[in-house]
């Protein structure tokens, strides 16, 4: 086995071709790798400088009722990930920024999709596309011809003769240019390491490293199999072509398709009205002629037993406005939840695509242990609402324990009090703590392994082989 695959990289080095070829390709990965960090430290030193000075604005606010302060808001910044420069994900076209609010839980804006003046149909060149698109295919030149030339030349024959079986030949050639994947692949995860500085993103690349590397033996034993059973090159290279073909672009825009079918999400503007037309059966925090505040105040005045609001030891404006607060909560938990629920759904359907189609496993192990999928991003905008909710509240008790007596909106606190509502720090959830959204991808995987390891451990019961 290991005379194959030393013959086989020793072929491989005499192609000048091939040489000169795979020379050109590394630069080309290192530089697109070193770019996408640069890019990445870039983006994450920006995010770190704009966050900063936003928490210095609101420590130096000048005095202003609790309220007020709370329409002035604040700003939930989404950290860049550390593998991001590896595989983007949903990062480039969801946005990074979401205002934090009174009232209303806006959207996120800012996505780099929307600010890029190219706009292509694979989008930038990223890591990404050269390992899950590029090394494939290379992959796949390499072993479509691997056993056609050599029936050709006699040497297969030649090496059956000697006393190797046709199973050990196809396993060896398969090592060796799966093993040509792996450098590239290691290529790429050593210029990753240089830049971490947590073992949280170590245990992230080594999951990345284990699912390419078992989709690069799927492609590379593929290629080898149809090149031993077929008698010519065009047969083999058409036939591990149409299946990448198929793969890579059919199955997952077919497949895509239909899961939105199966489980829509609803149009933002039905979606927007739903929520608006809920919301507005609540208390209105700014309508002095509500009848749900009406009943709210006899509320307070019978639990404090006075008569009037001006007796109670509290503003009552402050409690009216987290009231109004917590029902948007509670709208805001079932239509976002349901969507939730809807892309959750979406995911495990898309997910069993991977049986047919290891290139969609791949993909959603790649997003999802680089931290970059849909579920890493709705991780974010759960920790960014769960810190509004504080945000407000603070504000909102502030402004109805805080001294001030109802009527009164002229009361302020000054900045000493904004500095102590504590600042947004969120730290992305670690890759165990999800592993579980990606368990059918990883079987997926493992399932093709083992059926591409078949397919060659029974080879030697074709007929007419040689």
């Amino acid at each position: 086995m290991i005379d194959i695959i030393i013959n086989e990289w020793t072929k491989f080095l005499r192609n000048p071709v091939f040489v000169y070829l795979n020379v050109f390709f590394m630069f080309s990965l290192i530089f697109v790798v070193y770019l996408g960090i640069l890019q990445n430290n870039s983006q994450e030193t920006n995010r770190k400088i704009v966050e900063d000075e936003v928490r210095e604005q609101w420590d130096n606010l000048e005095p202003m009722n609790p309220h007020s302060a709370a329409h002035y808001g604040s700003y939930a910044f989404k950290p860049m990930n550390l593998l991001n420069g590896l595989d983007g994900g949903v990062n480039d076209i969801t946005g990074n920024v979401i205002k934090l609010e009174g009232h209303v839980q806006n959207e996120i804006l800012f996505s780099e999709a929307s600010q890029s003046l190219s706009i292509s149909k694979f989008g930038k060149l990223k890591s990404s596309l050269l390992l899950q698109i590029i090394i494939p295919l290379i992959i796949i030149f390499l072993g479509y011809s691997s056993i056609i030339n050599d029936k050709k030349t006699g040497v297969l024959k030649l090496l059956v003769v000697e006393g190797l079986t046709l199973r050990k030949i196809i396993f060896g050639k398969s090592l060796s240019i799966w093993l040509y994947g792996l450098l590239l692949l290691f290529l790429t995860i050593i210029i990753q390491i240089l830049s971490m500085s947590n073992f949280e993103s170590l245990n992230r690349l080594i999951l990345l490293i284990i699912s390419y590397s078992l989709y690069y033996y799927i492609l590379a034993g593929l290629a080898v199999y149809f090149s031993s059973i077929f008698k010519n090159n065009t047969t083999s290279l058409s036939i591990v072509m149409c299946l990448w073909i198929v793969w890579t672009i059919f199955i997952p825009k077919l497949w895509g398709n239909t899961v939105e079918k199966v489980y829509p999400l609803p149009s933002r503007q039905v979606f927007k009205d739903s929520m608006k037309e809920e919301r507005s059966k609540g208390i209105d925090g700014h309508n002095p002629f509500d009848k749900r505040r009406d009943i709210l105040k006899e509320k307070f005045l019978n639990q404090y037993n006075v008569d009037s609001l001006s007796q109670l030891p509290l503003n009552f404006d402050g409690i009216v406005m987290q009231a109004d607060e917590e029902y948007g909560n509670q709208i805001w938990d079932k239509y976002f939840g349901k969507n939730y629920y809807i892309l959750e759904k979406q995911k495990k359907l898309f997910q069993i695509s991977g049986i047919v189609n290891p290139f969609s496993s791949l993909q959603s192990l790649s997003m999802g242990f680089a931290g970059t999928d849909m579920m890493h991003h709705l991780d974010f905008l759960k920790s960014a609402e769960d810190y509004r909710r504080y945000f407000i509240k603070e504000l909102n008790d502030q402004h109805a324990f805080g001294g001030s007596k109802t009527g009164d909106w002229k009361w302020t606190v000054d900045s000493l009090y904004f500095r102590s509502v504590k600042k947004y720090d969120y730290k992305s959830a670690k890759i165990f703590d999800k592993i579980n959204y990606y368990s059918l991808d990883v079987i997926c995987l493992l399932l093709w392994f083992v059926a591409v390891n078949s397919l060659i451990f029974f080879i030697n019961r074709k007929k007419n082989i040689l």
